[in-house]
């Protein structure tokens, strides 16, 4: 079989190479499933760029979340079988064929389409667990920005749902019509000069007690700046790559709390029935309709290097995903 594997940390474009390798036989508790698609997130650039909280011990094989059909079952597995669609992974699924712990995936009901499924976990967790962190109430209102980003539109969705008000800012005018087609409510551009008293007007005196930053540099002070005393921010990611800037005085005298956001290690602190609870709800939407999510383009692992190119290209109507 083929698969995708790196052997130094570097752009991802440039450090990729297609291998042949035996087919990989399940251990016990494994399965081997064979790929349908891969998303390519933003954590699986940043673990080939060497910018992750961990490093993988090189060679590598990325790709930490896919959408598979269950081609052989190790020793033990009795929860699964072959033939069957499974959602999840833990890593190296960037390969025609992957193995993967049975207990980490999640079977995939025939009334989820293929691209939903093959990014059902990842992100929707993100969402839903950065709302369980923060502890958001009805009536509570919350602040995010680059949110026409896949985890941005999940928040607004299942924030909603859960009766929070959230405030989503995007960085282009043009952002404000592309959130409402996607049923976001609450949309403001920060290029207008008055995108500040936009926000004010959304939230009518009341205070915004949770933010949530994925931009970075000057950008998660801007929240902090139209954020209530005591709120607290999430520093999610960092797409402009720049060191957070925060005012002193509004952690002096707004007394405003700025916290890092990492699923990783959250999942290793979360009881397994809150976990299990809220890939419950994701799956039920998705079975459901009320959760889709798209794909923005297809590449073959042969096409790996423009693969990488589209993932980071802006403008795009969703992840961009690998296919056998």
């Amino acid at each position: 079989m083929r698969r995708l594997a790196f052997a130094a940390f570097g752009a991802p474009a440039d450090v990729l190479s297609l291998e042949d390798v035996p087919l990989p036989e399940p251990g016990p508790g494994q399965v081997r499933a064979r790929l349908v698609l891969s998303p390519i997130h933003n954590h699986d650039l940043m673990i080939v760029a060497g910018l992750y909280g961990v490093k993988p011990v090189l060679p590598h094989v990325p790709g930490t979340e896919a959408l598979g059909v269950v081609e052989a079952l190790g020793p033990g597995v009795e929860s699964l079988r072959v033939g069957q669609r499974i959602a999840g992974g833990a890593g190296a699924t960037w390969a025609e064929s992957y193995l993967v712990e049975a207990a980490r995936v999640v079977p995939v009901p025939d009334s989820i389409d293929d691209e939903t499924a093959c990014q059902l976990i990842s992100m929707p967790l993100s969402a839903k667990m950065v709302l369980e962190k923060f502890g958001a109430q009805p009536g509570d209102w919350l602040i995010q920005n680059a949110a026409n980003g896949a985890v941005g539109k999940l928040v607004a969705q299942f924030g909603a749902e859960r009766g929070v008000n959230v405030i989503s800012l995007v960085r282009r005018d043009a952002g404000i019509a592309e959130l409402a087609a996607a049923g976001v409510e609450r949309v403001v551009s920060t290029a207008s000069a008055d995108w500040r008293d936009q926000v004010r007007a959304l939230t009518q005196g009341a205070p915004i007690r949770f933010g949530i930053d994925s931009v970075g540099g000057a950008a998660a002070d801007d929240l902090l700046g139209v954020m209530g005393e005591g709120g607290l921010l999430y520093s999610f990611g960092a797409l402009t790559g720049q060191r957070l800037e925060v005012s002193p005085a509004n952690l002096l005298f707004k007394q405003q709390r700025v916290e890092g956001f990492w699923l990783g290690r959250l999942m290793q602190v979360t009881p397994p029935e809150l976990i299990g609870k809220l890939i419950g709800e994701i799956v039920s939407a998705a079975a459901t309709g009320r959760l889709k999510l798209a794909v923005g383009g297809r590449f073959g692992l042969a096409d790996a290097a423009k693969a990488m190119q589209a993932a980071v290209t802006p403008g795009r109507s969703g992840k961009i995903v690998l296919t056998p």
